[in-house]
């Protein structure tokens, strides 16, 4: 369902939406075929490229391509659900099927429940009662996953791990309906990786770890930390005005919050919407900005953006750091800190004193 800011962007995007290059998505056209000739044209090279840039430069493409099939389950560049489907299932990034992904993306998308475990199935939080059932190793990765570091080294394992489970949950359920979707993403990444070995000289264990582990974590640079816990659920989702190498690969989604506003809007047009509205976005999402994932580099490399435990949006809200630089002022934020036991205690902290208020991030 898309949220419009006021009538007017609601005619401005109807304006773009009867342009020929909305109606005829040639963008997004060019991108399926620079994705699958780019992906294709390395393996096939790979002799002459060597195996280590040969896996770097599938990964690239495999996050790419992942970037791809999230537009290709909003409906671009068809209404066809089934030819979108069909361009998306090829498993050049390796790990999850385009079926599977597709459901548990349009989950996501109920902005009311954005980072509550057990209802957002892409949250980087945990309840307090999986906290408590983990051991000091598993806090220990949890903690670390919500740094960029580790959300680069182990949130791929996380992923796939929770994939996995899920996946069996629902056979031992009686669910049989992703079955099909399994058996087939299987079938062609057999076949894709006997394709590799044999005629391109690429091992499995460079395509599936090299390219495909590879794909997945850099695909985590955008999703970390585009969500935070808050009150206001429009607070939740950021806007990183990234550079536009970034922009690229991630096809403007790092303009995060429009997106969720306005899935039905193609990529090649969320910089011109966002650009035209954005002081109103930066408000709507109560200054949840940043300049650039360098930013995400220099405060979260090895620190922690968030503690992992979620306690309910509305109170658990005020337990997290702001993400954005100018969002924090002299307010004082309560941080959750971990003791021995495994209790969660609150402890009053002090923003950092170089945080602007939010005017002056404007």
């Amino acid at each position: 369902m898309a949220t419009y800011l006021d009538d007017t962007q609601r005619n401005d995007i109807d304006r773009l939406a009867a342009s020929r290059t909305w109606r005829t998505q040639w963008p997004t056209w060019a991108l399926i075929v620079a994705i699958y000739g780019g992906w294709f044209g390395v393996a096939a090279h790979a002799p002459l490229l060597g195996l280590p840039l040969t896996a770097a430069l599938l990964a690239i493409f495999g996050a790419w391509f992942m970037s791809l099939q999230h537009e290709l389950l909003h409906g671009h560049p068809t209404r066809s659900q089934f030819v979108n489907a069909l361009l998306g299932f090829a498993p050049l990034a390796v790990w999850f099927p385009y079926h599977v992904y597709r459901e548990s993306h349009l989950r996501h998308h109920d902005d009311a429940r954005l980072t509550e475990p057990g209802s957002d199935p892409e949250s980087y939080f945990v309840s307090a009662a999986e906290w408590q059932r983990a051991g000091i190793a598993m806090r220990a990765l949890l903690v670390f996953r919500n740094t960029l570091t580790g959300r680069l080294l182990v949130g791929p394992a996380f992923a796939i791990a929770a994939t996995g489970a899920q996946a069996l949950d629902k056979i031992r359920d009686g669910d049989w309906r992703d079955l099909p979707a399994w058996l087939a993403h299987l079938a062609a990444l057999v076949a894709l990786t006997v394709w590799l070995q044999q005629m391109c000289g690429i091992p499995a264990w460079v395509f599936i770890v090299g390219a495909g582990y590879g794909s997945l974590a850099l695909a985590s640079v955008r999703s970390f930390h585009e969500h935070r816990i808050a009150q206001e659920p429009a607070h939740r989702t950021v806007i990183n005005e990234a550079g536009w190498l970034w922009r690229l690969l991630f096809l403007n989604n790092n303009y995060h919050l429009v997106h969720h506003d306005l899935p039905q809007v193609p990529w090649f047009a969320l910089r011109t919407v966002y650009q035209t509205s954005r002081q109103q976005y930066i408000e709507r999402s109560g200054a949840f900005l940043v300049k650039g994932y360098s930013e995400w580099v220099r405060r979260y490399g090895f620190a922690s953006v968030a503690h992992p435990v979620a306690i309910g949006t509305s109170d658990s809200g005020r337990r997290n750091p702001p993400a954005s630089a100018g969002f924090a002022g002299k307010l004082r934020v309560k941080f959750m800190v971990v003791v021995r036991q495994g209790e969660l205690h609150e402890a009053h902290l002090p923003a950092p004193a170089e945080r602007q208020t939010a005017e002056q991030a404007l």
